[in-house]
């Protein structure tokens, strides 16, 4: 299954504003909202779809199965804590399915599942989301890579693309370097770019 390059994690935030990111060259929009509850989730996804497939920008929802699917989404991002690789499997055979792995061991298991790809992270240090264990680095990134196509979150900008590259990545997800950028389709732009040049 094609798995994007270029994930960009969004709260519920105006359609334009994707728009603007998939013409700037982001390939998947992952929907994770920690406090929207699941009609205005469900609403947002919706929306989503109809606006960025036609674009060919996947729209892939963090945690929740149900609503992908309710949504029409193309794919559903699980944590270690969220339902398992293998039942969202069953319950969903044709979505893209994500799983967070932080070693290698993690990353076996979850293609066992069938997952379609790995979360790898966090890379690097980021305050986009608190609690999060120490960083892995390039070196504990490299160590997880080779079984599933890998993505690699946190603190990844432009300027390290090239190094989560270099160490295996098949692509990247970012959250604080577009969303938190003065202009965030130029920053967009840049990772895009970036992304095509390694």
């Amino acid at each position: 299954m094609f798995v994007p390059r270029f994930h960009v994690l969004c709260p519920v935030v105006p359609v334009p504003g994707l728009l603007a990111l998939a013409e700037a060259g982001v390939e998947a929009v992952q929907v994770r909202d920690k406090d929207a509850d699941d009609r205005a989730l469900l609403a947002f996804a919706t929306a989503a779809v109809a606006a960025l497939r036609p674009l060919g920008v996947r729209v892939i929802l963090n945690d929740r199965v149900d609503l992908a699917l309710a949504a029409g989404a193309d794919g559903v991002h699980l944590g270690a804590q969220d339902l398992p690789v293998s039942a969202a499997r069953a319950l969903a055979p044709t979505l893209l399915i994500g799983a967070t792995c932080r070693s290698r061991a993690a990353a076996v298991a979850a293609a066992r599942e069938g997952a379609d790809y790995a979360g790898v992270g966090p890379v690097f240090a980021t305050t986009s989301k608190a609690g999060l264990p120490a960083p892995l680095g390039v070196e504990g990134l490299a160590e997880v890579t080779g079984v599933l196509p890998v993505v690699a979150i946190a603190g990844i900008d432009a300027g390290r693309v090239p190094a989560v590259l270099a160490a295996g990545a098949h692509g990247v997800a970012v959250l604080g370097a577009v969303t938190n950028a003065a202009d965030p389709p130029t920053a967009a732009r840049e990772i895009a770019a970036a992304l095509r040049a390694a």
